[in-house]
């Protein structure tokens, strides 16, 4: 039995956050495990309230975990404090994880910010070099590199600005790309780039889209897949469940976890 353990923040509504990536390690047949690192007050329609943990409370969840199930790959997603960030990369070192991907979850679907502005240094220094695999969204990885992203070859220089700070792998997702009929996520690996591209579907349904593509891509490298067959995986996961959409709530909807294993179940 493969397992996954994910270091994030609750998303009361459900669509992202800690839900979203149980779900997602659920729907892709690996064992979810969770240390809280934040409980907020959210819906469709924005975060209302923070209330974060002390970093003694999460190295506690970690090293729970660690002492007794291990696991077969981490996933971070909202860190919101330096504190936090350094508690779990000491974690990390700690337990010798590997497989480590990193969702740099810093603004909310509504604009809410879930990362203080202090803690981006202590993301670069401690827990970028730990990583497998970094997935920043376009605003995300401009606040990460300080360049401003418009053009395919701008993505690139952002690719190579968060490899050279030790990380092994860098997706930097498409979904923010403006007047493109595509999304387009670039993979890049040190030596070379990948794209993978998917058709943009007009809806404002992508809450957690973040959350669960990084899910995804940690479940299936607890599986043994290489990066770039998680992320191809990932990325078809994540497709489907923007396409098939739930409907759920007055703002940015949730996305539909399940979408892509009824799909793989009719294909049979």
């Amino acid at each position: 039995m493969k397992k996954a353990l994910t270091i994030a923040g609750s998303d009361s509504g459900g669509g992202a956050g800690i839900q979203a990536d149980l779900k997602t390690f659920q729907e892709l047949e690996v064992f979810g495990m969770s240390a809280l690192t934040a409980v907020t007050a959210q819906n469709t329609l924005g975060v209302q309230a923070v209330y974060p943990m002390t970093a003694e409370a999460v190295s506690k969840q970690i090293q729970s975990i660690g002492e007794d199930m291990g696991t077969d790959a981490v996933k971070t997603g909202m860190l919101f404090n330096a504190e936090i960030i350094q508690a779990v990369s000491e974690q990390i070192v700690e337990y010798n994880w590997q497989n480590v991907v990193v969702d740099p979850v810093m603004i909310a679907k509504g604009g809410a910010s879930l990362l203080q502005l202090e803690a981006i240094t202590s993301l670069k220094k401690y827990l970028l070099p730990l990583a497998m695999v970094i997935t920043p969204n376009i605003p995300e990885a401009e606040v990460l590199t300080g360049i401003s992203i418009r053009t395919d070859e701008d993505k690139e220089e952002a690719a190579k600005y968060l490899y050279n700070l030790g990380v092994k792998h860098v997706v930097i997702k498409g979904g923010h790309d403006e007047g493109r009929d595509v999304s387009v996520d670039l993979l890049y690996d040190g030596n070379e780039f990948k794209t993978f591209t998917s058709k943009r579907i007009p809806t404002k349904n992508t809450h957690g889209t973040g959350c669960t593509f990084s899910a995804a891509v940690t479940a299936e490298l607890a599986k043994g897949l290489s990066v770039n067959e998680a992320v191809s995986k990932a990325k078809h996961f994540i497709q489907a469940a923007i396409e098939d959409q739930l409907l759920i709530g007055q703002g940015h909807g949730p996305t539909n976890h399940w979408a892509y294993r009824k799909r793989m179940v009719a294909m049979r």
